[in-house]
């Protein structure tokens, strides 16, 4: 779909192969710019699917992973893809349980 811009899936439980899957259709989409995944327990496995997706994904300007539970290790993640997307402007990780070590990675 080409006119979808916003897409999220507040409070789903998807978990770690969900956010797999939806990492899968985000390495080619080419509409989307809002990604909400609030409150699905993706943890950090599932934050490094998406990460892998927002290396290659020129669309999504705004990511919203709050309350998932990634920690110092999805914040990791989600840092290294950062040092290679261009696009993204907010990132919400909100309520993650990113300790000192996860921040510095952010930083």
């Amino acid at each position: 779909n080409a006119t979808v811009t916003e897409l999220t899936f507040f409070s789903n439980h998807i978990g770690a192969v969900g956010a797999q899957h939806i990492a899968e259709a985000f390495k080619v989409n080419v509409a989307v710019t809002q990604l909400g995944l609030t409150v699905n327990f993706i943890g950090a496995v599932g934050v490094q699917h998406i990460a892998e997706a927002l290396k290659v994904n020129a669309t999504v300007t705004e990511l919203d992973l709050s309350r998932n539970d990634v920690g110092d290790v999805g914040a990791q993640h989600i840092a290294e893809a950062l040092k290679v997307n261009a696009v993204v402007t907010k990132l919400d990780l909100t309520y993650n349980n990113i300790g000192a070590v996860g921040a510095q990675h952010i930083a």
